[in-house]
Order: structure tokens, then sequence, then C-alpha cells
């Protein structure tokens, strides 16, 4: 598993108990990851050997420890891969590059690093999204077509 990758809870047997090395394997991390997360908090069934940990106690860990990393981007906002934040588009200005009939990206500056941040947004949405921001949608360029 690619290091950027979090471990899937969906993976867990919640009736089913882990020893660490299962927990590890099953979640494709390593042993010693299994050991920090339980002396970050993750619940053991008791202190004898081997250590076992409970898939219910397992999943709500992991599906916690997931959800604490999470940021919703409120309206206005997008949020910046290179800056790992939410962030208003520089001068609250944006463009609408739609993708089909119902749907589109939003496309803007962060202010903090200059690259480009996107929001997908449907037609339908884009008032709850839009906030205070000023939404430009571009023309496309007219082509020739066979003239009869």
């Amino acid at each position: 598993m690619p290091r950027h990758q979090k471990p899937n809870p969906r993976s867990v047997k919640i009736h089913r108990s882990y020893a660490v090395d299962e927990a590890a394997r099953m979640l494709h991390v390593h042993k010693n990851t299994v050991r920090a997360w339980i002396k970050h908090g993750l619940p053991t069934i008791d202190r004898e050997r081997p250590v076992l940990i409970h898939g219910l106690d397992l999943f709500c860990f992991l599906t916690a420890r997931r959800d604490t990393g999470k940021q919703r981007c409120g309206a206005g906002q997008f949020f910046c891969v290179k800056c790992r934040a939410p962030q208003t588009p520089a001068l609250r200005m944006v463009d609408y590059i739609p993708l089909s009939r119902t749907a589109g990206n939003l496309q803007g500056l962060c202010p903090a690093c200059g690259t480009l941040i996107y929001r997908r947004v449907s037609l339908a949405r884009l008032a709850e999204v839009q906030a205070d921001l000023e939404i430009t949608f571009p023309q496309g360029v007219e082509r020739i077509t066979d003239s009869p």
C-alpha cells in the first residue's frame, strides 16, 4: 500500500478479534503502526499476550482517526491540495468550467500559494457554494460548421 493512503476501516470484521500482526497484515501497515495506535488509544481486550484487538474497537478507532483529518469547505471556499487547507480564491474571482449539462468545476487561484484550486459543483447548487464569489462563465469559441 502506498504511504499516502490510509488504512481502510471497511476491511475490518467487527465481530472478530485480531492479533497485532493479523491487523497489520489485513490493513497493509507495519506491526509497529498497530502498536503505536494502541499507545494512542486503540483499546485492547486485556493486558495478556498475545495482544488482541476487538474488531469493532479497531473499526471505530480507524473511522474516528480518518474523520478527524477531514476539513470541510464552507461556502465560497475550495480545498487547496498544496496548502492542505480550505482557501477562499484570490480576489474572490472564479471561472465556471462546464463538464456536462448539469455540473462543472469552479476554478480559481489559491491566495496563499498561487496554484489553481477547483471545486466540483452542480448548476442546481451553484448559489449555495457561491457565497460572495464573482463567477465568470467563459464562452466557448465558435467553430466553423459545414454550410449548405
